[in-house]
């Protein structure tokens, strides 16, 4: 569960956006200095969490924002018929939690896909400090259209194929902004989370990944996936080619 503030956290939990290598990539981005140190006078961080733990439950209160630190995590639902509905997979630097602001209480669960932390921002507080830091703001701002562009690019209709290639192409991309390979995959998520995600079955992701490799596009070892042609990924999934 979020914990309600920040007041009396001791020190070894805080943690320092301004000493943090993904502050790129999260919210402190385009903070100066003295601005960062307001941000880490809330932080808090939770964790480590294993696979298949929960962070947060859909229906919890909702009381702060979660920046992924460390590993991954998926955001789902579950159905009046007990069947899951995965929204989303999140990496370091990415912001969860942004679904509950309007609200104010969780619509997805959070649970951990391996060993992972996150950075849990009190709303309430992180609310005063963006009043007054318009950049902080905007940022807010910039990772909530993001997070809704994102759901509506998944659910254009699309063939199975485009579906995956774009997904394969996406985790490339976000994994070469986090300073990894942008060729060599590890996928935290089983084949049926990403089937889920995708509204495919697990058999047609298993079939699409042989046939991927088998037209040299990828190369696959388990959950390790290296992209051996990453143009023609990219116009299998019907996106704007860009050189590397």
């Amino acid at each position: 569960m979020a914990r309600s503030g920040a007041d009396s956290i001791p020190a070894e939990l805080r943690q320092k956006c301004s000493q943090c290598s993904l502050q790129e990539l999260c919210l402190p981005r385009g903070l100066h200095v003295h601005d960062l140190e307001r941000l880490d006078s809330l932080v808090l961080c939770e964790g480590p969490h294993h696979a298949g733990d929960v962070l947060v439950t859909a229906g919890d209160r909702f009381r702060a924002l979660y920046a992924v630190r460390s590993g991954s995590y998926k955001s789902h639902t579950i159905d009046y018929e007990g069947r899951e509905q995965i929204w989303g997979f999140h990496l370091p630097g990415e912001l969860m939690g942004l679904d509950a602001i309007h609200p104010e209480h969780h619509l997805c669960t959070l649970t951990a896909l391996d060993t992972a932390t996150v950075c849990a921002l009190p709303f309430e507080k992180l609310s005063e400090i963006a009043g007054e830091l318009p950049k902080l703001r905007s940022q807010i701002f910039r990772m909530l259209g993001k997070s809704l562009s994102e759901q509506t690019t998944r659910l254009r209709e699309e063939s199975a194929e485009a579906r995956l290639a774009g997904f394969l192409v996406d985790l490339s991309a976000r994994l070469r902004e986090r300073g990894f390979s942008e060729r060599d995959l590890h996928l935290s998520m089983p084949r049926r989370d990403i089937a889920n995600y995708l509204h495919l079955t697990a058999e047609t992701i298993s079939r699409l990944l042989a046939r991927f490799q088998s037209d040299s596009l990828i190369a696959v070892d388990h959950r390790e996936i290296h992209l051996l042609d990453l143009s023609k990924l990219m116009r299998r999934a019907h996106r704007e080619v860009v050189e590397t």
